[in-house]
């Protein structure tokens, strides 16, 4: 059999526990050559159980996906998962493409009571992880209120910090030197746009001063700007190394309100945030020799990946843009190569442009859309207190899943803890997947509440020079109405907060745009 060989850990602590790295692969080889399994992939990585989305772990999910593998061996069920509800997901995932799991340390019983004992055993492994976290958070919490941990408070721009023995001690203050170039350069960002390069050159010629005295460079002026501690906001832990948002932020840990005093508005903070993005995605679009307008705004039905500009030269010498699916040419590409169809540039971009710019020259398809979004954005709060309920519904079958095994264990009849646990996995199933729904309309009413006042100044902003625009102006409006085209074979389809007619543009839904004879 084709085997495959799954090793983590969490922390460099368990390799004294006999968990290490090394010990598992170790014990998993010689158990596939007792076995006479065929080891034909090993996987090793250093990251927490608790977390689904493992970079080594994905790695294998695509192997089983294109049924490379026919047995996936694990030192012990927890090195596969520490979260009871990813573990049932993953071993559905397996069943599902035929595929056995095998632990070196204990047997694994598909039945339905082996899976409920799994799930509990999964469920506690959880609890102890969450124990330990928490053990851990609250002593760094009491030091960090002791005055002992305070990394970088004392090399914030724009505050002074007093030290912990002085008077009124381990607080920052308002540099009041610094502090109105801090409130310029958040200004600047939001309400000119400017990239962190003009911000840096602007900071320069109005002889702005810095915190050593050097010349302003974009690196510094980008922490600024990330930084939340502007909004009053003090962090401990949040950075490894000096570098800030290094750490996950679970890690973080929130002190008092009264350690560092508010310079800028936290909406002001958010808006320099979406700007932020807004100038990578212009960048990236700009950072070559040619410009494409579409770089950033193209996906691939086929496998998600992003298209990207390039090309060569024709024989006349001219340049021949296209469009192309990045999966074709990345080391992260899946196991089967992208062969999706590439596009011819100037082709493509004035296909999308003429679309947009008829849509965008009928006012009452834009009023229409914008009364629509707004309607959406009022289900807001139907759907907040339906995912409370969903929650706590969800909490219900864990504990009566975990009263199962009490069950089992005091000699219940199998069948009746079996019958009863499928209900619960059924229940599980269901309210999960409508908690992903819930989700998913919950971010798209708070992107509409931000959104829509953006979108009406900008179409009465637009609607009377939309002929006219540059490039510039154009990369704007694909940026403002999130447009984003999605390729797929030989059809394309438009999605934004544009509204629907005739089949030709679509909002969010499935039908194709324009296609290709």
């Amino acid at each position: 059999m084709k085997a495959a060989i799954y090793c983590r850990v969490s922390t460099d602590n368990q390799e004294t526990e006999g968990t290490s790295l090394h010990t598992q692969l170790d014990a998993c080889l010689k158990y596939c050559q007792d076995k006479g399994y065929d080891v034909r992939h090993r996987f090793s990585e250093a990251y927490s159980g608790l977390i689904l989305e493992r970079p080594k772990l994905n790695e294998l999910r695509e192997l089983v996906r294109a049924g490379e593998i026919d047995v996936i061996v694990v030192y012990c069920l927890d090195r596969l998962s520490r979260d009871p509800t990813h573990g049932v997901i993953l071993i559905q995932e397996l069943e599902k493409h035929g595929v056995k799991l095998e632990a070196v340390t204990e047997d694994i019983d598909n039945s339905e009571l082996g899976k409920l004992i799994s799930y509990i055993r999964g469920y506690a492994s959880k609890l102890e992880a969450e124990k330990i976290r928490e053990r851990t958070m609250r002593g760094k919490l009491a030091k960090a209120q002791e005055g002992q941990v305070f990394g970088g408070l004392n090399r914030t721009y724009g505050y002074d910090y007093i030290k912990k023995g002085q008077k009124d001690g381990g607080r920052r203050t308002v540099n009041e030197t610094e502090a109105p170039w801090v409130k310029k350069i958040f200004e600047w960002c939001v309400d000119e746009g400017l990239a962190t390069g003009a911000i840096r050159d602007k900071l320069t010629a109005n002889n702005a001063p810095t915190r050593l005295g050097g010349p302003w460079r974009r690196a510094s002026v980008l922490a600024i700007l990330k930084n939340p501690a502007y909004t009053g906001k003090t962090y401990a832990f949040a950075s490894t190394k000096g570098r800030l948002r290094k750490r996950p932020k679970e890690e973080w840990i929130e002190l008092s309100d009264d350690i560092t005093p508010a310079i800028i508005s936290q909406e002001l903070f958010d808006a320099a945030q979406k700007q932020l993005r807004v100038n990578y995605n212009r960048a990236s679009r700009n950072n070559t020799v040619r410009q494409y307008l579409l770089r950033s705004h193209i996906r691939c039905r086929q496998c998600g990946y992003a298209y990207v500009g390039g090309g060569k030269k024709r024989k006349d010498g001219s340049y021949n843009r296209v469009y192309a699916c990045s999966c074709k040419s990345r080391d992260k590409a899946p196991l089967q190569p992208c062969r999706n169809k590439n596009w011819g540039a100037d082709k493509l971009e004035s296909m999308v442009w003429t679309e947009l710019e008829r849509y965008l020259g009928k006012p009452e398809l834009i009023i229409n859309e914008l009364e629509k979004q707004r309607q959406d954005a009022n289900q807001l709060g139907a759907f907040e207190t339906e995912l409370q309920q969903i929650e706590r519904q969800l909490k219900v079958v864990d504990r009566d899943q975990h009263q199962l095994l009490q069950w089992a264990l005091k000699g219940f009849p199998e069948s009746q803890v079996e019958s009863e646990n499928k209900r619960l996995n059924k229940a599980r199933e269901t309210l999960t997947a409508r908690r992903t729904e819930l989700q998913t309309q919950i971010k798209a009413c708070q992107d509409t509440i931000n959104n829509v006042p953006n979108l009406e100044a900008f179409i009465e902003r637009i609607q009377t020079g939309i002929g006219n625009l540059d490039f510039q102006g154009k990369c704007l409006v694909l940026d403002t109405l999130n447009i984003t085209v999605w390729i797929d074979g030989e059809s394309i389809e438009v999605t934004g907060t544009i509204p629907v007619e005739n089949g030709d543009i679509v909002t969010t839904s499935s039908r194709a745009l324009w296609p290709v004879r």
